[in-house]
């Protein structure tokens, strides 16, 4: 057989270096407590640079994987990183990307078993959220995406079908949202044309000020459209009353968002945390991810549109190449290039079907409520820990407190800041920084199955320590 000029040289040396590697990853995934983050070494860095000769055998290439990229990641393996909302990664992941790299298949459509197994996993999450039967959706890179993708189908049902020909024209739509919305829903409103000015964002749990700025635009000539509703707010871990938001919705005949990126799996929960997403099921869509709190690795993110049709007819573009066919692999209609924006799309599927498989909804489950005990935890231990101070309440999976309460705004900042940034680059802990009432603070977000009330009580002592 005449060897392809990319393949390996020699088969029996890439099957020992890739099973060597494997042996690598494997290692560091038991050992995740052993691996915090680490600043980047300049000489690691300078030896990224794609110049001189190349390695020529991607048998070479595993000494390289295994010393200048594998440790040299953001450490959210580790059980004691919480900074922003960052999943963690599973080992049935490490498989399925394995498979996954392997069939190296496009899921944009077509006859085979990736996109079946896509169908699946949304089907699952359907039924997980409430939503009807016939309900679609699409798998995404993250909530971002699938925010674009939701407020696009939204436009379409108010102005119809011909907004792909003709475009909004003059129409003048606007969004609705409670301060504390992911930055994501100004993004979406950005690229759809409407500006981020039309995202309308009312005081926290304002009922009757969000009703008062919807009358307001209507009398003013503006189109309201849809209202965004968050499932787990980035900054405190907030839940917006989402049967309140949907009774404003009906009400107004708005499109009915859900900004659920990690929060909407708390229905896998058990209460009090699941009770949070209560409403979520009366949502004409929902944007969440698998890669944070269901700990597959990234990217894996989803959209669900209640409506079909109206999700189909937003997106669908089917030039002649692409034509549906009756048989062979140009069958498996729909495909899922008609409810979204990519044509190629990467094999999220495998990865979130795998740890659906292997764990079931009960295992995932139960990982996400010991990650909320373990905020609890947290917030319980600030509480013994004076002069630390929480700064807002442990709703869910989130802790946001401060190292010294006793200190002025300005000085509690200085003193946070810098204790984020010294257990960091030290490795016991990562802490991110966000802002709240004049104050940066540090925010744990845990998000993470590998953290252990030792790992709390260490961390807070550390801050003790690093504040004293």
């Amino acid at each position: 057989m005449t060897r392809s000029m990319l393949d390996p040289n020699d088969w029996d040396a890439f099957r020992r270096a890739a099973h060597d590697l494997l042996d690598t990853c494997i290692d560091r995934l038991e050992a995740a407590g052993d691996h915090p983050w680490q600043p980047l070494p300049d000489a690691i860095r300078d030896g990224y640079a794609l110049t001189g000769d190349p390695l020529g055998d991607v048998a070479a290439l595993t000494p390289v994987l295994r010393d200048t990229v594998l440790p040299f990641g953001t450490g959210n393996t580790h059980p004691r990183f919480w900074g922003w909302v960052h999943g963690t990664g599973l080992a049935s992941g490490l498989l399925s990307e394995m498979v996954a790299a392997t069939m190296n298949a496009n899921l944009g459509g077509r006859a085979h078993g990736a996109v079946e197994m896509e169908r699946a996993v949304i089907d699952w999450a359907r039924g997980v959220m409430g939503f009807p039967i016939g309900a679609s959706g699409v798998l995404v890179a993250g909530t971002s995406q699938a925010t674009v993708i939701a407020l696009a189908c939204a436009r379409l049902r108010l102005l119809g079908p011909e907004v792909r020909s003709q475009g909004q024209g003059g129409a003048k739509l606007t969004a609705y949202a409670f301060h504390g919305v992911h930055n994501a829903a100004r993004k979406a409103m950005e690229l759809l044309g409407l500006g981020h000015d039309a995202l309308r964002l009312v005081p926290y749990g304002d009922r009757e000020a969000m009703l008062a700025q919807i009358a307001e635009d209507r009398a003013a000539g503006f189109q309201p459209f849809a209202m965004i509703a968050t499932a787990g707010s980035v900054e405190q871990g907030q839940f917006d009353d989402l049967n309140a938001m949907a009774d404003i919705a009906e009400s107004e005949h708005l499109w009915l968002h859900v900004d659920g990126a990690f929060g909407a799996w708390t229905r896998l929960a058990q209460d009090p945390w699941r009770a949070l997403s209560d409403g979520i099921e009366r949502a004409d869509s929902l944007a969440c991810d698998f890669h944070k709190w269901m700990f597959v690795p990234y990217d894996a993110g989803l959209v669900l549109i209640r409506n079909e049709a109206e999700h189909r007819a937003t997106f669908a573009a089917r030039p002649a190449y692409l034509a549906a066919q009756d048989a062979g692999l140009g069958g498996g209609d729909p495909w899922f290039c008609d409810y979204g924006i990519d044509l190629s799309r990467g094999n999220r599927a495998l990865k979130v079907w795998s740890a659906i498989k292997t764990y079931g909804a009960a295992g995932l489950g139960a990982a996400i409520t010991e990650t909320c005990r373990m905020a609890l935890l947290m917030g319980q231990g600030v509480q013994a820990r004076p002069p630390m101070e929480l700064l807002a309440p442990v709703v869910s999976n989130l802790c946001v407190f401060t190292a010294d309460a006793a200190l002025s705004k300005a000085q509690q900042s200085s003193l946070n800041t810098r204790i984020a940034q010294q257990l960091q680059i030290d490795g016991t802990a990562v802490f991110s920084t966000t802002f709240l009432d004049g104050v940066t603070c540090l925010r744990a977000a845990i998000a993470n199955h590998r953290t252990t009330a030792e790992d709390v009580d260490a961390a807070l002592d550390a801050v003790a320590a690093a504040r004293d």
